[in-house]
């Protein structure tokens, strides 16, 4: 029997959950499929891998491609084009025709919302610093990931405030964050691979000695599972949290993106 194809595009996958997730959920179900890991050392290459793979029916994309993949899309999901990035690319093919539509979709938004909403329930509601204003929560890094993570942040009702090395209108350096605006945060996302195995003495340049206690800092990174970010935070009295539920998340809705099929395990 053919097995049907899918895959993760990125530049390094040496770290990736995503193959061991899909192969032992395929070999699980009894399934005739396959997933492979594509490292790509540019993007360039997405159309030549798409030509080269009849049988692909998917992919994930992964850093730093989440937004550069976009000019090769022919369409995008709503979600997506809100967000601005892509996680998920869907492949269908016309046997008449000949032709391959690959469409874009962002299922990190899903995944991330979902893992979020768990912690937060755990915390209960953040007292506000000005009667009537929105919580903060400080997004560091300005990737792919930022973008689904903003949006899911200010769709649970927070304010957001991007942080990376370079400023910009939308964006505070580093070394523009003051104590003021970090007491305010009640939430603090780290986007950035800083950290990520085997570099785990990394991360993120934040102004940590401002940090206080009951403040959620959530870490996208998941290997390791405690990851030098969470070290330091925990270390102040936050509450931390990996990236790995999130990742599972948005793993279970690229399989429903895929098969049009409801979100299961």
């Amino acid at each position: 029997m053919v097995k049907e194809e899918y895959g993760l595009i990125g530049k390094t996958l040496g770290h990736s959950f995503s193959a061991k997730y899909f192969n032992e959920k395929f070999e699980r179900e009894g399934l005739s499929a396959h997933y492979d890991l594509y490292p790509l050392s540019d993007i360039d290459l997405l159309p030549a891998l798409i030509k080269d793979h009849p049988l692909l029916k998917g992919l994930n994309v992964t850093i730093p491609y989440k937004v550069e993949v976009l000019k090769y899309l022919d369409e995008l999901s709503e979600e997506a084009k809100g967000i601005g990035a892509v996680n998920v690319i869907k492949i269908s093919r016309d046997s008449l025709s000949g032709q391959t539509i690959l469409k874009g979709y962002n299922s990190d938004a899903y995944g991330f919302s979902e893992s979020m909403k768990e912690v937060l329930k755990n915390v209960g509601t953040f007292e506000m610093p000005i009667n009537g204003q929105k919580p903060l929560a400080l997004v560091l890094g300005t990737g792919g990931a930022s973008k689904a993570v903003v949006w899911s942040m200010r769709n649970l009702g927070f304010e957001t405030q991007l942080v990376g090395r370079n400023h910009r209108d939308d964006c505070l350096e580093y070394s523009e964050l003051t104590p003021e605006i970090i007491y305010k945060a009640g939430v603090i996302v780290n986007c950035t691979p800083l950290g990520t195995s085997p570099d785990v003495d990394k991360a993120a340049p934040f102004p940590y000695e401002y940090l206080h206690e009951g403040q959620v800092c959530f870490d996208l990174v998941y290997n390791p599972a405690e990851t030098l970010f969470m070290k330091i935070c925990k270390a102040h009295g936050c509450i931390v949290s990996n990236g790995l539920e999130m990742l599972r998340l948005q793993a279970v809705g690229a399989w429903r993106i895929w098969n049009d099929s409801t979100i299961t395990d």
